[in-house]
């Protein structure tokens, strides 16, 4: 079977069984404060497991797109060494939402693998909780006794707390798990061994592997570490697509199948050498380096590609950071063990969108997009490895000097931390030219950044204290004011600073969301008002921020959202539907929404497009905008629509968003777009829109930022007194811009005077000081000291070696606007024959002013802080020539 056979006989199986079949939630997660990544099927499921979010429908099964890079399941430095891990990666998944629980899940796991996929149960093992006496809880005999159905009692393995208790975090939903893992060694590799499969579960053995794992989701974990009973039991199932596909093709590595092989035969074909598969056996050291490398280079591609399809660019914040370390991990690998000087990796995405582009159609949409950001990400890093290889050649340099053979480790982590310049390439390049680098250091060095980052990041959170049960209704479209009661609230603590988080009953407060900020305004009733200084959107709730808590958290209260803001923000959002409308209209329809931001005072629109709008075209872009303003267009607003009916409606989905089975249609005139944030109720209450800034923020991907209503006139009036300021300076003209130009050009001729004069000087000062040239020992000795300009000191020198072609050291000084400067002229045969050097002359002499410089053997300059040192310099200079 081929892998997407294999996909579709998991989804086909799972629908047989009463399964809705969902599609992939994006893998970039962009409304969940707690993660960055889709690193788990459930991700998308998690307001389900917490009870913020109707079951419905209680079975499900798809296919996930994963990454796991960083926390708790950083596989990063293992993807490439070994057979099976990876960044990105697909999850096959099914789950019951109060359905069916443990012998369910195991039914149908074994059904699947064994009567539809036909693997041997004989080589298949499985894992339950031995229990955990400090928490009493005993060994998940539930599970045991349901896996004795299908297999022998020797198959069925005791598995710790580490490997076979699930939970979330370190708070949240947990229970104990089963894993299913395979024996795939070959008659040959057992009989060696002399150990059977049982022995090797979960023993790092790369043939014996867990594919599968079902999770028991029964208790919650509270912030003492305590356990409570859930109020419905989950079952979460993950299968790992590649294990499985490996098992099915008969392979002994991940990479072996045809998941990876059409990518990795690019890479041979691309690069001219040769990749190894497991079964041709051991290689050596320097074909193994290769190996790596092309498997390094073939994961990443596929975890940087769909990053990028999912609207997350690589960036040096947050999730943008670890796309762009995932990248740059890559690169160094081609470039260090593939030869590859030139951007490599974006050559390969028209392999990967053949391959995958059918199952997930993110791709192929946004294939040019993908191969361009990358590209330019390649180039950007290639330029920085270049600059870090040329400042470790002249650290090695200095060591050589110097006579030592290690690199300081505090040097090593600065070629990381500034340039990106990883460890292992600086030993590599040592290594190579006989030093050792200091690793303990490095580590220190690393270390202590790593515990900036986390005590920066550090958040705690106390337990939820119920007040009520309940759901949050959120009534924010249609209301400001409304009466609340507190459900539950928790402090949080971050930076030394404490506040804490409210859920309301029922709340007009709109939790940040979709690039739109939150609201704030006040809670309050008869004895007191609290300020609520912020609103949050988690697990599918407003949660609200406040810096302290009601003196009566149980009594009623009146949530009232602060309206100004509240109508400046929902008329900067209203403005950027339009917004990306009319740049579809203007500049076609590749056009796509990218990210936004809007607060009540700015809105920011990035989209797909892959060169600079015009002025002509921004102007076009601002005159339909406000077209549509002043129509005042009402909202046509559609709540709770099917999917698939709202597409119908004319709305858009955009890759890299989730949306659930229902959804909220938002239409302003020929705008229609899916939306759940807040709006103006008609276009007119928006007033007026200017753009004011049209920018690169990367490989094709566009930025505007635009001011609307009150902000605009803000902006009007800030033009209009600049403007006024300027007529000022030219006594009021009427024709300002004609006065200006005529400025402009008489500037530009008395320019030009002054540099045919000052060109004339320095001639007649350089003939002069050729004049007065002294000879010592048959050297020519020029040495000068006057006040003039920078460049016209340089032009000096030169014109000096332009008349005097041999024998001859000039040295000139100048002082300008109290900042002194040297300038080193040498001819050619005192550079060759005498072995001087202008550069390091002007090293030594400088720092008697203060100051610092370089050059070419033949010329050179220097600046400096101390004028009064630069007679001293000067001296110094001819001192250093020994004439």
């Amino acid at each position: 079977m081929t892998a997407n056979e294999i996909r579709d006989s998991f989804k086909k199986f799972f629908e047989s069984k009463q399964h809705a079949i969902v599609p992939s939630a994006p893998m970039v997660i962009k409304d969940d404060p707690t993660l960055m990544f889709t690193n788990a099927g459930m991700n998308q499921w998690k307001d389900i497991i917490l009870g913020t979010r109707e079951p419905e429908p209680r079975r499900r099964a798809d296919t996930q797109k994963c990454l796991r890079v960083s926390g708790k399941h950083n596989d990063l430095e293992e993807v490439g060494h070994d057979t099976y891990h990876h960044t990105m990666f697909e999850m096959l998944g099914n789950w019951s939402f109060g359905d069916y629980f443990k012998e369910g899940a195991i039914d149908m796991a074994w059904e699947y693998l064994v009567d539809v996929l036909k693997l041997n149960p004989e080589d298949l093992y499985v894992t339950v909780f031995e229990g955990s006496p400090e928490e009493n809880i005993p060994r998940d005999d539930e599970a045991a006794k349901y896996w004795a159905k299908h297999v022998p009692e020797d198959h069925i393995i005791n598995g710790n707390k580490h490997d076979n208790f699930w939970e979330m975090g370190d708070t949240g939903p947990c229970g104990p798990c089963s894993e299913i893992h395979v024996d795939s060694r070959t008659p040959e590799q057992r009989k060696a061994s002399g150990k059977s499969g049982r022995e090797l579960v979960n023993q790092d053995d790369p043939q014996v592997i867990e594919i599968w794992n079902l999770v028991f989701m029964q208790f919650n974990r509270k912030a003492d570490g305590s356990l409570e009973k859930l109020s419905m039991n989950v079952i979460d199932t993950g299968m790992g697509f590649e294990r499985l596909v490996r098992m099915l093709q008969g392979k002994h590595s991940n990479y072996d199948t045809d998941i990876f092989q059409p990518i990795i035969k690019a890479e041979e074909q691309i690069t001219g050498l040769k990749y190894t598969t497991f079964e041709e056996g051991e290689v050596d050291k320097a074909q193994e380096a290769i190996n790596v490398a092309m498997r390094v280079c073939a994961d990443h591609l596929r975890a940087v590609s769909f990053s990028i399809a999912d609207g997350q660019l690589p960036s040096n914040a947050k999730a943008g950071y670890v796309i762009r370390r995932i990248l740059r991990r890559a690169v160094r690998y081609a470039y260090t063990f593939l030869g590859q000087k030139e951007s490599f990796l974006y050559k390969l995405v028209p392999t990967l969108v053949h391959e995958m582009g059918d199952a997930f159609p993110e791709l192929k949409a946004q294939q040019q997009l993908i191969s361009k950001v990358m590209k330019e990400e390649e180039d950007a890093f290639l330029r920085t490895l270049d600059k870090g290889i040329s400042l470790l050649d002249k650290a090695m340099e200095e060591l050589k000097g110097a006579g030592k053979t290690e690199l300081d480790g505090v040097q090593a982590f600065r070629l990381f931390d500034t340039y990106g310049f990883p460890l292992d390439l600086t030993e590599l390049i040592c290594r190579e030219n006989g030093f050792t680098v200091n690793e303990a250091q490095f580590d220190v060095e690393m270390q202590k950044q790593k515990e900036r980052a986390r005590n920066a990041a550090a958040v705690e959170n106390s337990d939820w204290v119920e007040l009520a049960a309940g759901e949050q209704q959120f009534v924010g479209y249609d209301y400001t004011e409304y009466e609340c009661r507190i459900l539950r609230y928790r402090k949080v603590t971050q930076k030394k600073n404490e506040f804490y988080e409210l859920v309301l009953d029922n709340t007009p407060f709109y939790g940040e969301m979709g690039g739109q900020v939150g609201d704030c305004g006040v809670l309050c009733n008869e004895a007191e008002t609290i300020d609520i200084i912020d609103t949050k959107r988690e697990n599918n709730q407003s949660v609200h921020i406040v810096k302290q808590l009601p003196k009566d958290p149980s009594a009623q209260f009146m949530a009232c959202v602060d309206t100004d803001k509240r109508d400046a923000s929902a008329a900067n959002h209203t403005a950027t539907h339009l917004l990306d409308y009319a740049l579809k209209q203007v500049l076609g329809d590749h056009v796509e929404q990218k990210g936004s931001f809007v607060s009540p005072d700015t809105l920011r629109f990035d989209f797909s497009h892959f060169e600079k709008v015009s002025d002509e075209q921004i102007r076009e872009v601002e005159r339909m905008v406000n077209e549509m303003i002043r129509q005042d267009i009402q909202l046509d607003e559609h709540r709770d629509v099917p999917f698939e009916e709202a597409k119908k409606l004319g709305a858009i989905a955009l890759f890299g968003e989730k949306y659930g089975d229902k959804v909220r249609v938002v239409r302003f005139g020929p705008s229609c777009e899916f939306c759940g944030g807040i709006h103006a109720k008609a276009t007119g209450k928006i007033g007026f829109f200017k753009i004011i800034s049209e920018s690169s923020v990367a490989a094709g991907i566009r930025r505007i930022e635009a001011k609307t209503g009150k902000e605009c006139e803000e902006l009007l009036y800030q033009t209009e007194d600049i403007l006024k300021a300027i007529k000022g300076f030219f006594n009021n003209a009427k024709d300002l811009q004609g006065v200006i130009a005529k400025y402009i050009e008489e500037h530009d001729s008395m320019k030009k005077d002054i540099e045919q004069f000052q060109a004339q000087r320095v001639q007649n000062l350089a003939v002069e000081l050729v004049g007065k040239a002294r000879l010592v020992n048959g050297v020519k000795l020029i040495v000068d000291q006057k006040p003039m300009m920078p460049n016209a000191a340089k032009d000096l020198v030169f014109k000096i070696r332009e008349m005097m072609t041999e024998s001859f050291v000039c040295v000139v000084g100048s002082v300008f606007e109290g900042k002194p400067m040297l300038n080193v002229m040498l001819s050619d045969d005192m550079v060759k024959d005498h072995g001087l050097n202008a550069g390091q002359l002007v090293r030594e002499a400088a720092k008697l002013m203060q100051g610092g410089g370089g050059g070419q053997p033949h010329y050179a300059s220097a600046g400096g802080k101390d004028p009064d040192g630069l007679s001293a310099a000067i001296d110094k200079v001819v001192e250093l020539c020994k004439l």
